[in-house]
This record gives C-alpha cells, sequence and structure tokens, in this order.
C-alpha cells in the first residue's frame, strides 16, 4: 500500500486511541507539519477485494466527481486543488474520477491529475472507461464502448491526464451489452500484466455478471449507487460480494447532497451544469415530500451530537468493513464534517430503531428516469 507521509501529529494517547474500533495505531504515520483543526488523527484503512486483487484505502475515499460535472456552480480551480489536497493532509488515500465526468472527455481526469501531482505517489486514484463521445469531445448518452481497444486508448489516455504510472482501480463505468464480461475482465487482466493498471472494478453490475468478469480477472471493487434511501445492493450484490470476496464503493452515500440537508424545493441548480433536475427524486413535489427523510435524521443526531451526513456515513461504515464510501465536495467545511463522521459510535439498536423510522416513511420519485435506469446491469 502507498503511504502518506503528511499526515497529522498525533494529538497523544496511541494506546487509549488505538483502542477505538476506528483507529488503528498501526496505520498512525506522524505529519512534517501541524494541521490548524483537530479531526481524528488515524483513519481507519479498510481492503477491498481479496488475494492478489486486494487493496487497502482510507475508510472515506474523496469522489471528484462534483469538482466539475453534474453539481452547478463550483469554485475556481485553485480552491478545488486545495480542498483536494487538504483531504489528502487529512489522511485520505482514495480518489475517484472517470474519463466522462466534466464538460467534456477527461476535463476532470486533468484536473484530478493537477490537483494531486504533489502526493500522486502517496495515494490511490480510481478512473473508469466504457462510453462514446461525439466529435466534440462530449458524452453521447446511452452509448457505450467496452471493446479491448477503446479500453486500452481510455487507459493511455488516463495516465496521461492524471499524471501517473499506473491507474490503481480501473472500472468498467457501464455495462456494454455488445461486449461480454469476460472480454472486458480479460483484457483489464492484460493490463494488470503490463504493469498500467493495478486492479479492476466494475459499476452498477449484477450478481451474474460480477461472477462471470471475477472468474477472468479477479475484481477488487463493484461501485454502485447506495445510501439511506437507495439500498437496493443489499438484496442481491452483498451476498455475492461477500461470497467472492469484492469489496463494495458506494457512489452519491449522501443522494447527491440531499441527506445532508443542503438541497430542498427551493434549490436553484444550475440548469447548464447538474443533473439532479432531470432525476425523479428531484423535482419540487419530491424533495418537499422526502425533506421528512433529512429531518429524522436530524432528530437523531440531537442525541448523538452528529449531523445528518455524518449519520448516513457511519451507517454505511458500519454496515461491513469492505464498504468504502466516496463522498465528494468542493468545501473544505464538508470536507472536514464528512472526515469526522469517524469520530463516532452508533449501536446496534440503535441503527435499528433508526432504520425502523426511515422505513415508515415514504420514498417519492425513482432515483434515474427509465432510459438511464435501463441503462443499470441487474443481471
Amino acid at each position: 500500500m502507498k503511504t502518506s507521509t503528511n499526515r497529522r501529529h498525533l494529538l497523544g494517547g496511541l494506546g487509549a486511541l488505538a483502542a477505538s474500533a476506528f483507529i488503528p495505531a498501526a496505520q498512525a504515520v506522524v505529519s512534517k507539519k501541524p494541521q490548524a483543526i483537530d479531526i481524528a488523527d488515524i483513519v481507519q484503512i479498510r481492503t477491498l477485494g481479496s488475494g492478489q486483487a486486494a487493496m487497502q484505502v482510507t475508510a472515506l475515499g474523496f469522489g471528484c466527481m462534483g469538482m466539475s460535472h453534474d453539481r452547478s456552480e463550483t469554485p475556481d480551480k485553485a480552491m478545488l486543488k486545495r480542498v483536494v489536497a487538504h483531504a489528502h493532509d487529512l489522511g485520505v488515500n482514495f480518489f475517484d474520477t472517470a474519463q466522462v465526468y466534466g464538460r467534456t472527455r477527461g476535463q476532470n481526469e486533468r484536473l484530478v491529475g493537477e490537483a494531486i501531482a504533489p502526493f500522486k505517489n502517496n495515494i490511490q486514484i480510481a478512473t473508469k472507461f466504457g462510453f462514446i463521445f461525439d466529435e466534440n469531445d462530449k458524452k453521447i448518452e446511452g452509448r457505450f464502448n467496452s471493446r479491448p481497444e477503446n479500453i486500452r486508448r481510455v487507459c493511455e489516455e488516463s495516465l496521461k491526464n492524471l499524471g501517473v504510472e499506473a491507474i490503481d482501480l480501473f472500472y468498467q463505468h457501464r455495462f456494454d451489452p455488445a461486449v461480454p464480461a469476460e472480454d472486458v475482465a480479460g483484457t483489464v487482466a492484460d493490463l494488470i500484466k503490463e504493469g498500467k493498471v493495478k486492479h479492476f472494478g466494475m459499476c452498477e453490475v449484477g450478481p451474474n455478471t460480477i461472477r462471470a468478469a471475477h472468474k477472468e480477472c479477479p475484481l477488487t471493487a463493484v461501485q454502485s449507487e447506495y445510501h439511506l434511501m437507495w439500498r437496493e445492493p443489499e438484496e442481491k450484490v452483498f451476498p455475492v460480494l461477500q461470497e467472492l470476496g469484492i469489496g463494495f464503493v458506494p457512489y452519491s452515500p449522501l443522494n447527491r447532497g440531499f441527506l445532508g440537508g443542503t438541497v430542498n424545493e427551493y434549490t436553484q441548480f444550475d440548469k447548464t451544469n447538474d443533473n439532479r433536475p432531470t432525476l425523479p427524486r428531484f423535482t419540487p413535489q419530491a424533495l418537499r415530500a422526502n425533506y421528512r427523510i433529512v429531518e429524522a435524521l436530524n432528530h437523531f443526531g440531537r442525541t448523538h451530537g452528529m449531523t445528518s451526513s455524518q449519520i448516513a456515513l457511519l451507517w454505511m461504515l458500519d454496515k461491513a468493513d469492505w464498504i468504502v464510501p466516496i463522498p465528494g465536495t468542493t468545501k473544505i467545511s464538508h470536507l472536514e464534517e464528512n472526515l469526522r463522521s469517524l469520530d463516532f459510535k452508533v449501536s446496534r439498536t440503535e441503527w435499528a430503531e433508526l432504520e425502523k423510522t426511515l422505513a415508515a416513511i415514504p420514498i417519492i420519485g425513482e432515483r434515474y428516469p427509465a432510459e438511464q435506469q435501463n441503462q443499470i446491469n441487474s443481471n
């Protein structure tokens, strides 16, 4: 595993800290410069995958998509780079991007590449392949390309964009019905042998596809949407991941900001760079009705000293130690809030009570429009 040399100094009492479920002393690394804030000094290390496919990352990763893609207005590049650097300074070693994120092909990868340049040898970086672009380098919705030659082409482009010698985790972004999963896995396996990729992942795929790909090239992780308002992976995907020793990386663990309480029926989304208004759960009517869920989280949080975001993230982290959420943000305050999720402890009984409360609240709206939902592989 790559180890950061820029973690914060320990505030003392390593023996006591090591006793915490979230604070293994073996992962403590002394920082070379002081930090201005006091966040849990040691971040739990988790393992995605098993055997030769195992990959060690921090319990919370950082999703970079929203820095340039589908999340309305963002700060300037200097501030975005500062947020990424701050995440690294606080101990995060797992960053997630994709070729398709951004207004044009590779835009987010290039931004991430600039941001991680000073510490790229101390982190793990994930990116993705599998879409088709037009002559203006814009994604063609609903069109996929996971043919071997395109996987190789994307790999070379991503290496250049990110400024790295190898991609730590290379995902198939969406299942391509024209290319067998075995062919996709075989191509990535070859890239691993060539030293250009270290680990293989897939996004939004079902049990049969996972099994077929895993036989050809052991999967390190499956990435899918998962949060308190979308728990479908628990039913069919989780049992297969547990059986095969594959990790799970939830994207949108805060339901695109909604569970953090920062989005409501009055929110004004950027019409040119935000996909949330196209989603059934983000209509004003759905937001108004579903806000009862945020209120329930806030009520639960009052007795624990936690925000709704921290509750949603810790709930996920407590599900299994092979789950690594990748919340994203463009704000340092939200970054620090997310990482503080690791400071708290909630009992199984309390989680059961919260889940019972949430189950009584009907969720209004599907997670995707029919066209986008049809792009999800459930087999």
